[in-house]
């Protein structure tokens, strides 16, 4: 009978050698696995070795498959770790292999696995990573409604002179409809310029002109709302004294390590 307690320090943990080792162990099997699928598709590799790929792939599933089962039998909170992030990670780092027994090829999404690789910061104790990381994720949710709404003004942007470019062009040029023609009007402005679809009259080639100009003025715009709000968020965070992780300004505890956020304070009084 397997001892949930003593599974789950190893699995979960990292304060022990048996976690320790545990985790260094899955990252070397995702490594190799997200290897494997790169290799494989490789025609010269993938077509003569077609079978010992096959077989790995299987290896490497049903790895993964005890993995998770044991992550489910050995957790307090089951269903809280399987709708969680990472137990939905290496629910999808296991799907593909059993989808491609019906449909042919989804085994290449295999390759998901390598966001598992993440786990890397937490087997090596870098909080440092960690804190930035958090920090980024908070910047990120804070500018969501700005970045949303400069979305969607792009959107209008690239739909309206999309159509003027359908309208002033026509389909002698390449510019068959209005969605083809918002095609080329999002390749233009993000200045990708596949050059597919090129306008031949003057006032296609200004707005052509008008439109790279505009997407090298927009370029910064997203770098710069996050930017202010990392600035922000950096400005209204208290540092834990006893592992540097960055917490809300209103605080009373670490997240990280649950130690008292406020003892310059009661040790004054």
């Amino acid at each position: 009978m397997i001892d949930r307690r003593k599974w789950f320090v190893i699995v979960f943990g990292t304060d022990t050698k048996e976690g320790k080792r545990f985790d260094i162990i899955l990252l070397w099997m995702i490594l190799f696995s997200a290897l494997a699928v790169i290799l494989e598709s490789v025609p010269e590799i993938g077509g003569g070795y077609h079978t010992f790929f096959v077989v790995l792939e299987w290896v490497f599933t049903v790895f993964f498959s005890f993995e998770y089962i044991l992550r489910i039998y050995i957790s307090p909170r089951p269903r809280r770790y399987i709708f969680s992030i990472w137990g939905l990670i290496d629910l999808l780092s296991i799907l593909p292999t059993y989808l491609s027994l019906i449909f042919a090829g989804y085994h290449y999404l295999l390759i998901v696995r390598v966001f598992r690789l993440l786990r890397v910061f937490r087997v090596l104790k870098l909080v440092r990573f960690n804190r930035e990381a958090q920090g980024l994720i908070q910047a990120l949710r804070a500018s969501s409604y700005k970045i949303g709404l400069f979305l969607l003004t792009m959107l209008a942007i690239v739909t309206l002179m999309g159509t003027v470019m359908y309208v002033v062009e026509g389909e002698e040029e390449g510019f068959n409809s209005i969605p083809q023609s918002i095609y080329w009007s999002i390749v233009t402005v993000t200045t990708v310029g596949y050059g597919d679809m090129v306008p031949h009259t003057v006032l296609g080639k200004f707005l052509s002109s008008l439109a790279m100009i505009i997407g090298y003025a927009i370029i910064a715009v997203p770098t710069g709302i996050v930017t202010v709000e990392m600035s922000k968020s950096s400005n209204n965070t208290k540092e834990c004294p006893h592992c540097q992780y960055r917490n809300s300004v209103n605080a009373k505890y670490c997240s990280h390590c649950g130690q008292s956020l406020n003892e310059k304070e009661e040790s004054v009084e």
